[in-house]
């Protein structure tokens, strides 16, 4: 994995489902907060219940011995998310360092980890630094921003325990990037957010847009938000960020970084609409034109679509009874990722933002064009706004690479 793209969240760039990532839940959708914008806390309704939703240690080394296995590329990287992977304790993690040691077949293993910080300590650091991991911290703004919807189940603040996190992370030399959540209310203040990022030693940073649906009529499985197959009446979240909202957002921090913070701060966004603008891969499977390489693996083995697709149509098997490379090289899985451009309205297919964006995630495609057909995303208001801003921007920096030259010249430019 290039310094560049050093993400938490991993991705394969290839149109085929192999080689493939998976994002690991071993303590499933449990957590220590209850941030109201959650998608995946309510996942304890496709359970038990919360008491033994816990990864076994049967499950973790058949997990590592068939991911590594599978993948032909002489990096494997495993993606440790939640609920909130903390809350297996360290043990779990050095034994899955040893397991991943015992197979990896004379591949280099690398380990990302997602958290949200207030569980983490100098113990946790150490490990971390000792390990190599690069820890993802999920932090929504300095503090009147992110503790507005990120609080404990006694809904109390979680800010302070967070920031303690990263300058502990900061103290033992980690690798950390930032996963910002875009909701409603911080993405009033995009410069606030930005530059406060950047005072706490963020370099490389992921602005996600929450966009979630409820349905007005109640679930079987216990579930109250919805994928964008689900056509029947819903309503949208009212933390969702507004579609333009998010695009002013994004336009006003690139303008800030593309004067002075090219090549010094990434921001995920900025990285995969430069690629795409040249024509290559994006890195990250929204912004490609397929996607259906990067599912994820519940606690107890289970393997779903995708981590926002962990619905029970999007069900693939588990790994007790099924082979992992099997399963995610299946027909169904397949044409999940082929979806992801086969299923784009014609409104899209004809946009000149088309190869930008490919109607970026299926999760978000719910509205209707004006020309009555199902599937265009929520947020294509927001990502026209931006794509038309960053245009003179981005072909400046396409053009420098096409050239050989530095991107970084765009700061002498605008």
């Amino acid at each position: 994995m290039t310094v560049k793209n050093r993400y938490s969240s991993t991705f394969s760039p290839s149109f085929r489902p192999t080689p493939f990532s998976l994002i690991i839940k071993p303590a499933g959708p449990v957590c220590n907060l209850n941030c109201a914008y959650c998608y995946y806390l309510e996942k304890e309704n496709l359970y038990a219940g919360p008491c033994n939703l816990k990864m076994s240690d049967e499950i973790l080394e058949e997990f590592i011995s068939q991911y590594i296995q599978s993948q032909p590329t002489p990096v494997v990287t495993f993606v440790w998310q939640g609920g909130e992977p903390a809350l297996m304790g360290i043990d779990f993690y050095k034994k899955a360092v040893e397991l991943q040691k015992k197979y990896t077949s004379g591949k280099k293993v690398e380990n990302s980890f997602q958290t949200n910080g207030t569980l983490i300590n100098d113990e946790w650091c150490r490990f971390f630094r000792e390990n190599n991991f690069l820890v993802g911290i999920s932090i929504d703004g300095p503090e009147e921003l992110h503790d507005n919807y990120r609080r404990t189940k006694a809904d109390k603040p979680s800010f302070q325990k967070t920031i303690k996190a990263i300058e502990l992370l900061v103290k033992h030399e980690v690798d950390f990037n930032t996963l910002t959540v875009v909701n409603n209310f911080n993405a009033d203040y995009p410069l606030k957010i930005y530059r406060y990022l950047k005072s706490i030693g963020s370099n490389y940073m992921q602005f996600l847009p929450v966009v979630e649906r409820f349905s007005e009529k109640e679930q079987l499985n216990g579930l109250k938000l919805v994928p964008n197959n689900y056509t029947e009446n819903t309503q949208v979240a009212p933390w969702s960020v507004d579609p333009l909202q998010f695009g002013r957002f994004m336009t006003s921090i690139f303008d800030e970084w593309v004067k002075k913070d090219v090549g010094n701060y990434f921001v995920q966004l900025f990285d995969t609409t430069l690629a795409n603008w040249v024509g290559e891969p994006p890195g990250v499977c929204m912004y490609a034109q397929g996607c259906g390489h990067s599912g994820v693996i519940e606690y107890n083995g289970d393997i779903y679509s995708c981590d926002h697709f962990v619905f029970p149509d999007f069900f693939l098997g588990n790994i007790q009874k099924s082979d992992l490379l099997e399963l995610m090289n299946s027909t169904k899985q397949q044409l999940f990722g082929q979806n992801k451009y086969s299923q784009l309205p014609k409104m899209c297919l004809e946009c000149n933002h088309l190869t930008k964006c490919y109607g970026e995630c299926p999760k978000k495609r719910f509205l209707y064009t004006p020309d009555g057909e199902y599937g265009l995303n929520y947020l294509c208001e927001g990502y026209k706004h931006f794509f038309s801003h960053v245009a003179p921007s981005m072909d400046f920096m396409a053009n420098e690479l096409r050239n050989q030259r530095s991107p970084m010249n765009v700061m002498d430019q605008f």
